[in-house]
């Protein structure tokens, strides 16, 4: 398909709205203003972007413990999502679900996941009721290389592939399952072989370059809608902070020059030099964007912090067990 000038502004703003609330939301974790643990997105922009881009907006998506990337990149209120990370009721699980929990069911993302792995089952869910309606839309899993050795997205996968499942896997491999090295846990070098292994295609694309993610993403998106089945995207990226927070506790696992030799590769600045270089847009268009996005964000903390947090007789709404709601 034809890139348009259109479609690559779109996906720096995309890309921008996942940094700068991402940024945001780490100095304030470090500061002690957000609760709990925080698993940043930053370094990954590129392949929410990238996918999210080439959706239509009622294709399904879900999502993992490094979430926010993947909800913002679909069109998230910064209000609700910062307000959600300050456990307030006005955020999008009224203030319980925070980081790991949170959903939009208007925007179709049903859901980042604390469980490694456990989003995978849930889109191939979503995946189904979408075959038995045969309403066109298809659901998209995002998940780390480390979800990829867990029972649960096997046996997604072989049920995906078995039913024709209008699905398509996309592994985030940013070469880290938590502080394991990929190399130490699995023997495989390209985790795209387990596509293989359940009989449906996949393709490695860079994941350091939006429009790589793109490309690769629309045309995987139009073979599913035409009824070919699943797809599985395996996009190499690279998380620029510790697994959780900017700078966490785990220092010994990877080097400081293997960070800054990744960092040469971030995906904001790589998509900037294609658009000036291109013509698309000029130093000072690219800096107002920024500008723009980063008010808003600034905006969300401060409606986040202005917020009530949820009422202690509110404690037990909108909490399930057993498929019955308080």
């Amino acid at each position: 398909m034809e890139i348009t000038d259109e479609i690559l502004i779109d996906l720096y703003k995309r890309m921008v709205r996942v940094r700068l609330f991402e940024e945001e939301a780490g100095r304030l974790a470090e500061s002690a203003r957000l609760p709990g643990f925080l698993h940043l997105y930053v370094g990954e922009e590129a392949v929410a972007s990238g996918v999210c881009g080439a959706l239509e907006s009622q294709d399904q998506i879900t999502s993992t413990h490094r979430g926010h990337g993947h909800l913002l990149a679909k069109g998230g209120d910064f209000n609700r999502m910062m307000a959600e990370l300050m456990g307030k009721s006005t955020g999008y699980c009224n203030g319980k679900g925070g980081s790991m929990h949170i959903c939009d069911l208007d925007l179709a993302m049903l859901g980042a996941n604390g469980i490694v792995g456990a989003g995978v089952p849930i889109s191939v869910g979503a995946a189904y009721a979408n075959k038995l309606t045969n309403n066109g839309l298809i659901s998209v899993a995002f998940f780390g290389d480390g979800a990829t050795n867990i029972g649960a997205f096997h046996e997604a996968a072989n049920m995906a592939a078995a039913l024709s499942l209008p699905m398509l896997f996309v592994c985030e491999n940013n070469e880290y399952a938590e502080y394991s090295p990929r190399h130490k846990t699995m023997a495989i070098t390209d985790v795209i072989e387990r596509a293989a292994a359940y009989g449906f295609p996949g393709a490695i694309v860079d994941g350091m370059d939006c429009v790589a993610v793109f490309e690769a993403a629309s045309l995987a998106i139009e073979k599913i809608r035409n009824g070919e089945g699943p797809m599985m995207l395996e996009c190499k990226t690279y998380r620029f902070y510790d697994h959780v927070g900017v700078k966490g506790t785990a220092s010994n696992y990877r080097t400081d020059e293997e960070v800054e030799e990744m960092r040469k590769r971030d995906p904001l600045v790589v998509h900037e030099t294609r658009l000036i270089d291109s013509g698309v847009m000029d130093a000072e268009s690219i800096q107002a964007i920024k500008d723009g996005i980063q008010k808003e964000v600034e905006m969300s903390v401060e409606f986040a912090e202005n917020s009530p947090f949820p009422e202690l007789e509110d404690m037990l709404l909108d909490v399930y067990t057993n498929g019955e709601s308080s």
